[in-house]
């Protein structure tokens, strides 16, 4: 797993990599993280809209989680929640974290009675906080609209340790070269969406350690 850290309005940040996938995201951070308490736990990445509301760039910040497979929401910090909508992010009911890649257009709209977005490791991330006493909110920026099918099947070019095989992905589009006009596409969206979080994220952190001392005596850490 990739680590950095960094200081920003006198907290202290830590900023883990953990690859796609929720069973990643829980290994990860449990192998780099380890029983060091953490003040803060923000989840943060990309996700797909389940809502034509919600568009490509726009930050959305969840109330809660629904987890696949399970009946109980994980909740997602109220007064960081608030603080994220103050920043600029859009305050969303819930965020599905699914146990793979939604790919379909169709399968988006069948999610989208119970969730505002789709992504894959917020869940357990959050669960995981949770277990240590951790304050935790989830994140992301629209990367693709409820009505796009992703160009390719993420599912099948992407590895164990949940990063992108640049040679599966080669495969598919030798298999499918009409794809390649959509995946330079999404490729782009999926850029757009990347900066538009890097700078709510900024605003964010420094937002965290100016209103509340007790980020700055700890630190304000990101996942």
């Amino acid at each position: 797993m990739n680590s950095y850290s960094t200081t920003m309005s006198g907290a202290e940040i830590n900023v883990f990599l953990t690859g796609i996938g929720g069973a990643n995201a829980w290994q990860e951070s449990s192998n780099g993280i380890g029983d060091t308490r953490y003040q803060v736990l923000i989840s943060s990445g990309l996700a797909g809209a389940l809502k034509p509301e919600h568009k490509v760039r726009e930050v959305l910040a969840a109330e809660s989680i629904c987890v696949a497979h399970e009946l109980n929401v994980v909740c997602c910090d109220s007064q960081l929640v608030e603080i994220a909508a103050a920043c600029g992010a859009k305050k969303v009911k819930h965020f599905y974290s699914a146990d793979h890649v939604v790919v379909g257009a169709k399968e988006k709209q069948e999610l989208s009675v119970n969730a505002d977005a789709v992504e894959m490791e917020s869940g357990q991330l959050l669960r995981w906080a949770a277990a240590r006493g951790s304050r935790g909110i989830a994140v992301r920026a629209i990367s693709d609209e409820v009505g796009e099918d992703l160009p390719l099947d993420f599912n099948q070019v992407t590895t164990r340790s949940g990063a992108l095989s640049i040679p599966r992905v080669l495969g598919q589009v030798a298999r499918r070269p009409t794809t390649i006009p959509s995946l330079i596409r999404f490729g782009q969206q999926s850029r757009l969406a990347a900066e538009s979080l890097a700078q709510f994220l900024d605003r964010y952190l420094n937002q965290l350690a100016t209103l509340d001392p007790g980020f700055t005596e700890e630190g304000a850490k990101k996942a």
